[in-house]
């Protein structure tokens, strides 16, 4: 039954992520390992959907948060970024939690590639109850025109 639920999951992720506006790669702290599968949706001109996929720790992790962007940061070429939403570890030791996000992010000029850096505290609420601070990452997107 779990192998059916995780081949389901992984199966509408990859479809989600088809759509994506930025597909990539995120590292660093990830419900469920060191490495996800990271893209963005557009859902509006000033927010996106910023989801993740990882596997490791025995099981899936999926983060999907809704994400305000501010433009720019000041005279930088950089955007800035805040959002929450919720996570999910589905494994041996199953996880939900409440996230939050803050980050900063920089489009590459003439190159379709998007580099970012955030921080993720987070709610844990199933299994336990517990406030977690260290979910830093850099996501590195191919941009979709």
């Amino acid at each position: 039954m779990k192998k059916v639920l995780l081949i389901t999951v992984f199966a509408l992720g990859i479809v989600g992520f088809s759509n994506a506006q930025e597909l990539g790669i995120r590292f660093g702290d990830v419900t469920g390992g060191d490495v996800a599968v990271d893209a963005l949706f557009s859902t509006s001109k000033n927010s996106v959907i910023h989801a993740d996929a990882s596997f490791g720790h025995g099981g899936l992790g999926l983060d999907v948060l809704w994400d305000f962007l501010y433009r720019p940061l000041g005279d930088l070429p950089l955007n800035w970024y805040a959002g929450v939403g919720p996570s999910v570890f589905i494994g041996d030791n199953p996880t939900v939690a409440g996230m939050a996000e803050l980050g900063l992010s920089h489009k590459i000029k003439d190159i379709p590639l998007s580099i970012s850096g955030d921080w993720r505290p987070a709610l844990i609420l199933v299994e336990t109850t517990d406030m977690y601070f260290g979910y830093f990452g850099l996501n590195v997107r191919y941009v979709f025109k």
